[in-house]
Order: C-alpha cells, then structure tokens, then sequence
C-alpha cells in the first residue's frame, strides 16, 4: 500500500496534484510559496503549469518522514516519463510556504 503524507497540507498538495486539481494545488500553498527543482529555484505558477497541470502530473508515494514533510514518489507526465524523485516541504500556518523536489 502506498505511503501516505501524515502533514494534512502536504497530503493535500499530493491530492491536488493526483487529482489535477489546480485550484486545490494552490490552496495548499501561502500567497508567497516558492519552490526549487534539482536546487534551482522557479517560478511557482510556471513550473506547476509544465510540469504537473498541462503535463498530467501524477505522484506516487513511495514512503514518507514521520511528520510527512518528506516524501519519496515516483512522478510521472507526458513530457518526462517516470522518475524517482525526493520533495521536502516547509509548512507555515498549515499551508507549504516552499518545497524542493529532484531527482532521488
């Protein structure tokens, strides 16, 4: 079975992206969040558009931190295939305020 977040914001972005539910994506985030991808920092809304909205971004859980803030999955789209990747997010208020992911 596969690993669920225990971070109810986290479990939330996981949902969002599963679901393609971008209004739900942003909702689990602050106003202010940024992100980083293999340690280049991005434009949010750009790269959530690319990579997971118009690319059918899926991410499969394959464990997670205690505290569900750290995440390994498998993601897939259209443009990229599978890969083995790590996300760690920062949560603020209930909300992601900033993730990293990259390649695992």
């Amino acid at each position: 079975m596969p690993a669920h977040p225990a971070d109810p914001a986290v479990a939330a972005f996981v949902t969002a992206v599963n679901t393609g539910d971008k209004n739900a994506f942003f909702a689990a985030l602050t106003d202010d969040a940024t992100m980083s991808d293999d340690g280049t920092d991005r434009d949010l809304a750009a790269w959530a558009d690319s990579e997971i909205f118009s690319s059918n971004g899926r991410m499969d859980i394959e464990d997670t931190s205690p505290d569900g803030r750290t995440l390994t999955a498998t993601y897939t789209n259209s443009t990229w295939g599978s890969m083995r990747t790590r996300w760690t997010f920062t949560v603020t208020d209930g909300r992601i305020s900033h993730f990293e992911t990259g390649q695992a």
